[in-house]
């Protein structure tokens, strides 16, 4: 057997990866060693991804020494290194080491090129160039080319292969090119969880055509292939695999089924993966970029003058500069490219991959050549690029930054490289997150060390960036941006910003923060990741759409009985185990808190007045008939539960539906997608009852605050007739309430409730946590579940991903989305036109990279010459004595129409069909409004009658009302 499947993976570090990238290639990355020359930005940057990622062994190979211009591109150089001339691998080696303790990183100054022996690099498995010479590239890589892997490994293999990956950012272009070898062998291409779908029906003819059930879309494409199980009928298909060809999105052809027996019902079919092999040929002379190349071979530096056409005068005239954001870009796609060639996981770059920020600055073009000269600070690899205007604004933009986990943490990267926010500026960084650093994050939110767990992200974030440029003013805060709360953040803040940028994974935030931004006229850059998918979305105002102005699908949700009695898919039976950890542990507790709370005696409970229902009586005295005093107690509550969930619901649901019940249509009622339960027998020598016994009862005793102090695990009932312990008197014998206050009564009359009982603590759900038992619950109940339903089950992980409703997520994948952000914060802040701005959507998996562009403003009509768009808010300013008749004669004034209809917020002011509401014309609007007393103006939604009677009002942009003259 592979030794590397035997390695444990760290999951506390490494669980969101594992969902990316899966344990094979997890641990054939463990045994991998990479050779990577050349320290500078693109170098450094993927250093930093395949560190995080968890390679065995990363040699960083470089000779030059640390420079003033390595500041702003080298996120790992400091400004001591410079002053101590040190060479560059030596001032990065240490910082990249402390990123993951299980990878050894060494550091390499030997001279490479055209005379050295490149044996040495035989004990790696890729090799990696940045800022290295055509020839040498051309030498190096038919070395690797050359080499045949001696042995073949069987699946999943460590590829004794030498795999070559050059890249490089020339100011603003880059390239990546790979060469995996002769034949390179793909075992997942696409990384894509296996689809299950439902069948409605298969023809019996040639080819067969299968349709899903439901008119549900398949989202299949042609050449997948598919693998059948448990169709009654057709049994001929079970267990085969079949290539398909999409006939519609609800249905597919497969081979001939002429033959086969005809199709009752049911049956299921799921995605399989086919390998791929891909062939590469070795660097060849590229043209489109060579001229930079050849030019670098014969005068030995890049250039720095003019040539000819506008377009080689650009690119060359940038060629010796350097945009930060691009490398972050280029060195997360080229990093993933390293990672495919290590693990045999997803499509690899075939073979030549261009990415330029020409759009940045072709119109930089007409200033003098002054504004690009060196001065001899950090930003002069950037201002060779862009010039001295252009970053004079970046030092000046005041940013606040939602959210410091992952895309936080490279975007900061990215301002502190680029200036953004300089204190001698007046510039400044404002960033908030109420979040705490777990040991989970520290795999991809890079500024993070094992130190830092438990302290504030914000925080922690700030100081690490200002090690990267001391320059910036950044503040720095924990509070929560959502409608839900009182925001710290009032209109005053949002109108001494210039741009807003979302680095989180809340939807309801976003829209909440746009919403904001539309308001205030503000610039919103959004982005995201999921695995190896990223998006930006880029929102300038009085040029593109809002967030707002799309909705994304909504999420699918389970059907209520389909969790609670007729599971078909794992994911049912994970959701149903979440729900009831939800139910016993969490909101059940803290009801019977509140109760206590509102009910602060136990006498407080006597004095209710018998004709009164008492909220919650009823589950109160359940909980506190069962309360365990005891771990036995609690393992007698564990194993009543079992009863109930895995054999009682059973038997219930099988009475009320036999298994030959036939629906009116006389189609069976026990028919896929319909399961029927099987009930269990609880057996102690099943190691899973015996977990779910434990895991139960160790969160009853969470709950109930019963000491667990060496419990003891002999004392299981076994027997069928198990009872609660004899010292839970009460009985909840009827489900009426007063019957239930009249059992309290008692209790408390009696003395058996004490202050003691009156308190229990809800648990609020970890997944990340092994050692509280949460997930051992949830797990042991999912899997129970899909036994009884006959669901083949989950393993620990994918049960923890949809419980914990984890996002799967890699370092490569967030820091090209960040650096494809940081290159559109450069438009913003020079105030460039719609065409130059750029959304992106990426999957590095297969790989695609699309940039298109931003969805431009519409205008909404109200007459022909009066219209307005989303970033429009017309104003009237009024005074003391100012009424709704004043106000509504000065919008008609001012714009040319009159309102028909005002609101504020949920409150209507005027809409004249309502009664009485003619008075109101007279009203001041102080008097209408009730403004609190530093509130200067309100903001009012207004509607304009309709052109052609009949037709509905029409909707106006939003009117803020200054309540009188002052500023």
């Amino acid at each position: 057997p592979n030794m590397a499947d035997s390695m444990e993976i760290d999951d506390s570090l490494y669980s969101r990866q594992r969902y990316v990238l899966g344990d094979s290639a997890m641990h054939q990355m463990a045994q991998s060693s990479v050779f990577l020359s050349g320290m500078g930005t693109l170098g450094v940057e993927i250093a930093k991804n395949i560190v995080l990622a968890g390679v065995k062994v990363v040699t960083l190979h470089d000779s030059r020494l640390c420079d003033v211009w390595d500041l702003g591109t080298n996120f790992f150089i400091r400004e001591e290194d410079v002053q101590k001339q040190k060479k560059r691998v030596e001032a990065v080696h240490s910082r990249v080491a402390e990123l993951n303790p299980y990878v050894q990183v060494n550091s390499s100054t030997v001279a490479l090129d055209d005379i050295t022996d490149l044996s040495f690099l035989l004990q790696y498995q890729c090799v990696v160039l940045t800022e290295t010479s055509l020839n040498l590239q051309k030498r190096i890589d038919h070395f690797c080319h050359s080499q045949r892997p001696p042995i073949k490994l069987h699946h999943p293999k460590l590829y004794p292969l030498k795999i070559f990956v050059a890249c490089d950012v020339l100011g603003m272009c880059s390239r990546v090119f790979c060469d995996f070898g002769e034949s390179f062998e793909v075992w997942d291409p696409t990384g894509e969880e296996p689809k299950e779908l439902f069948i409605q029906n298969i023809t019996q003819e040639n080819p067969g055509v299968v349709m899903c059930l439901d008119n549900r879309m398949h989202g299949l494409q042609t050449g997948q292939s598919v693998c059948f199980r448990e169709v009654n009928g057709m049994t001929e298909l079970n267990g085969t695999t079949h290539q398909i060809k999409v006939l519609s999105p609800y249905s597919f052809a497969i081979g001939d089924t002429s033959s086969f027996q005809s199709y009752l019902h049911g049956g299921i079919l799921r995605t399989v993966r086919v390998p791929r092999t891909f062939h590469f040929v070795p660097l060849q002379i590229h043209t489109t970029m060579m001229a930079l190349d050849l030019f670098q071979e014969h005068h030995s530096r890049l250039p720095i003058a003019c040539m000819n056409a506008a377009l080689v005068r650009c690119v060359s005239r940038c060629a010796r500069g350097c945009l930060a954001p691009l490398a972050a870009a280029v060195g997360g796609i080229a990093s993933q490219e390293v990672l495919k060639a290590l693990t045999g996981k997803f499509m690899p770059l075939q073979q030549w991959f261009y990415l330029d920020a020409l759009e940045v600055v072709q119109p930089l073009q007409t200033l003098p050549l002054e504004e690009f000269a060196s001065r001899g600070d950090r930003y002069d690899a950037l201002r060779v690029c862009i010039g001295e205007s252009l970053l004079s604004e970046l030092h000046k933009l005041r940013v606040f930054m939602v959210g410091c986990g992952a895309i936080g943490c490279e975007m900061l990267k990215n301002f502190a490289l680029l200036g953004v926010g300089l204190a001698r500026c007046s510039g400044e960084i404002c960033i908030t997150d109420p979040d705490l650093i777990e040991k989970s994050n520290l795999n991809r939110q890079f500024l993070f060390r094992p130190q830092h767990i438990q302290k504030p992200k914000s925080i922690t974030a700030a100081a690490a960036t200002l090690d990267i440029n001391p320059e910036l003013r950044l503040e720095a805060h924990l509070n929560k941006v959502c409608p839900a709360t009182e925001d710290a953040y009032n209109d005053t803040f949002y109108s001494q910003l210039s741009v807003v940028v979302t680095a989180l994974d809340n939807v309801e935030a976003r829209r909440y923060l746009d919403s904001r931004c539309v308001s205030n006229q503000k610039a919103l850059l959004d982005s995201g990741t999921m695995g190896t998918k990223g998006h930006t979305e880029i929102i300038v105002p009085n040029l593109t759409e809002s967030y707002n102005s799309h909705r994304d699908p909504p999420e699918e949700e389970i059907p209520f009985c389909t969790l609670k009695s007729f599971p078909a898919v794992i994911e049912h039976t994970i959701q149903w185990a979440r729900d009831k950890f939800e139910s016993a542990f969490s909101h059940k507790p803290s009801m019977y808190n509140t109760f206590w709370q509102s009910h602060l005696s136990t006498e407080d409970v006597l004095h209710v007045s018998a004709g009164e229902s008492m909220d919650g009586a009823f589950q109160v005295i359940k909980l506190l008939s069962r309360r365990p005093a005891r771990w036995e107690h609690c393992l007698a509550l564990a194993r009543l539960k079992f009863d109930k969930y895995f054999k009682r619901k059973a038997l219930q649901l099988l009475h009320s539906f036999p298994l030959d019940t036939r629906l009116k249509d006389g189609t069976l009622f026990w028919q896929s997608p319909k399961r029927p339960p099987n009930p269990i027998e609880f057996d102690i020598k099943d190691p899973l009852h015996f977990g779910f016994l434990v895991s139960t009862a160790r969160l009853f005793a969470g709950i109930y605050n019963v000491p667990l102090n060496g419990y003891s695990l002999n004392r299981i009932e076994t027997d069928e007739t198990v009872k609660k312990p004899d010292q839970m008197k009460l009985t909840v014998s009827s489900a009426e309430e007063r019957e239930a206050i009249s059992q309290l009564e008692e209790a408390i009359t009696t003395g058996f409730v004490t202050q003691e009982c009156l308190r229990m603590s809800p648990l609020v759900f970890e997944k990340d946590n092994d050692s509280n038992g949460h997930m051992d619950f949830v797990e042991a109940a999912a899997t129970l579940r899909a036994r009884m339903y006959a669901i083949a089950p989950a393993d620990r992980l994918q049960a923890k991903r949809i419980a914990g409703k984890i996002i799967p997520a890699i370092a490569t994948a967030t820091a090209a989305v960040a650096g494809l952000v940081a290159l559109e914060l450069i438009k913003v802040a020079g105030a460039y036109g719609f065409e130059s701005f750029k959304n992106c959507f990426f999957n590095l998996a297969l790989p695609v990279v699309v940039l298109t562009e931003t969805a431009q403003v519409k205008r909404t009509r109200i007459r022909d010459d009066i219209s307005f768009s989303i970033w429009e808010r017309w104003s009237i300013v009024g005074h003391e004595d100012f009424t709704l008749s004043d106000f509504l004669s000065a919008v008609r004034e001012k714009y040319g129409i009159e309102p028909t209809m005002v609101v504020h917020g949920v409150k209507m002011l005027y809409v004249p069909v309502m009664p009485g509401h003619s008075k109101r014309l007279k009203l001041t609007m102080q008097k209408l409004v009730k403004p609190s007393a530093n509130r200067k103006y309100v903001d009012l939604t207004v509607s304009f009658a309709p052109e052609a009677d009949g037709d509905e009002d029409l909707p106006g942009p939003p009117i803020r009302y200054h309540f009188c003259n002052r500023a």
